[in-house]
């Protein structure tokens, strides 16, 4: 599965991104519509694409991602994805990079960005825990159907890492409830896949990659941001703000 390098960000839009406000790192499940403008409200350049969050925070990483996704148009004119892992939620963004909806996700119950080598060809019961992880990086995603004939978003078909409706075949798992708590401690459980709420999935998730692609952003918890995206175009010094 192809990956299409990003466009380069100008001095411009590097300035601007290095002057940004940043949030705390919690958002609403399905932020409220709000009117986006061509004009930023920061005194920035009104030919430079912001990202729109609303009146919403997200995490420094997840606001400091989709600020250089907006900007460089890497994104390629379809709305996009970031799962940021450090939070364990999903953000659903429109063409115009503005923040439409978020919710909780489970994920690979292994810290770690990068993928064992030949994973996606051993059978799911050799996969050590420590190897169960969600790769970060950029991945030029699509429809299609996993050896159950379950239809997934394969995010890095190679490895085997879809995005796909929470399952609850193992009640010992508690995934539901996994979901639902307020902690993140307790949404690292599957193999590397990244599980999102049924309802989630059927109304933002799905509709996204019915008739074409779509990138998505997945945030590392190891590596910076910087070491992570940095082929694509994206090497700004970055220093996070401190949250409480």
């Amino acid at each position: 599965m192809g990956v299409r390098r990003g466009l380069p960000i100008g001095a411009a839009v590097l300035a601007i991104m290095t002057t940004l406000h940043t949030g705390s790192s919690t958002v609403g499940d399905v932020p409220p519509s709000h009117e986006s403008t061509s004009t930023p409200s920061n005194g920035s350049s009104p030919g430079i694409q912001l990202a729109d969050f609303g009146t919403h925070p997200v995490s420094p990483d997840a606001r400091y991602l989709a600020q250089w996704i907006a900007a460089s148009g890497d994104h390629l004119g379809t709305q996009f994805v970031i799962v940021d892992k450090n939070a364990a939620r999903v953000h659903v963004f429109d063409p115009a990079s503005r923040l439409i909806a978020s919710s909780p996700v489970l994920l690979g119950s292994a810290r770690g960005d990068d993928s064992v080598p030949d994973i996606g060809s051993r059978p799911i019961a050799d996969v050590r825990p420590e190897e169960r992880t969600t790769p970060a990086g950029r991945f030029v995603a699509e429809r299609g159907r996993n050896l159950s004939g379950e239809d997934v978003i394969w995010v890095d078909y190679d490895n085997a890492v879809s995005m796909h409706r929470v399952r609850t075949t193992n009640a010992m798992e508690r995934r539901l409830q996994r979901l639902a708590t307020p902690t993140i401690d307790d949404n690292r459980i599957s193999y590397g896949c990244i599980n999102v709420p049924i309802a989630f999935y059927e109304a933002y998730i799905r509709p996204i990659f019915v008739n074409h692609r779509a990138v998505v952003y997945v945030l590392p918890e190891v590596k910076t941001v910087q070491q992570v995206f940095a082929a694509y175009g994206l090497a700004v010094p970055h220093r996070l703000a401190v949250t409480k």
